[in-house]
């Protein structure tokens, strides 16, 4: 079992710090899956004085236009989606945290968005780390991960 990694800083200076990031992860003939193992967030400036954080964080099986706080787990594309919540006076306060990630596999690149709920906030950026299991798929499981995912971006 290879346990690949992904890292990195997400969030722009913009309203809302809204943001999409791509992830490669396609091969020629698609026999290599993956499986989410592992999707945590943690905050670029923890207890910034003058910011609050409520970040919404989501992994897509397809790619994404949008960046947006909203949630659905009946949409057959989201694979992951973690939320974190910071006040202004965090020592106090804390933080709060949350995810869940689907078991299935996939075979084509993922998207990552993020959405910061508190307008034009300092602190609004967040950084992800998601660990990936890397799994050789046989014919039958390779098309089958790839008939969904030309499926899910058929519908969409």
């Amino acid at each position: 079992m290879t346990i690949k990694s992904f890292k990195g800083l997400i969030g722009t200076t913009a309203s809302n710090n809204a943001q999409i990031e791509n992830i490669s992860l396609h091969t020629n003939n698609g026999s290599t899956g993956y499986r989410i193992k592992k999707f945590e967030l943690m905050p670029y400036d923890f207890g910034a004085t003058a910011s609050e954080l409520e970040a919404t964080v989501k992994i897509y099986k397809t790619p994404q236009t949008v960046a947006n706080s909203q949630v659905d787990f009946s949409d057959q594309t989201l694979a992951a989606a973690a939320v974190m919540a910071g006040a202004v006076d965090a020592y106090n306060y804390g933080i709060s945290f949350a995810t869940v990630f689907d078991n299935e596999t996939f075979n084509q690149d993922i998207s990552i968005t993020y959405f910061n709920n508190k307008t034009n906030e300092s602190a609004g950026f967040i950084n992800y780390y998601i660990e990936l299991e890397q799994i050789k798929l046989d014919l039958t499981e390779n098309t089958v991960a790839t008939l969904k995912d030309i499926r899910n971006i058929a519908s969409q």
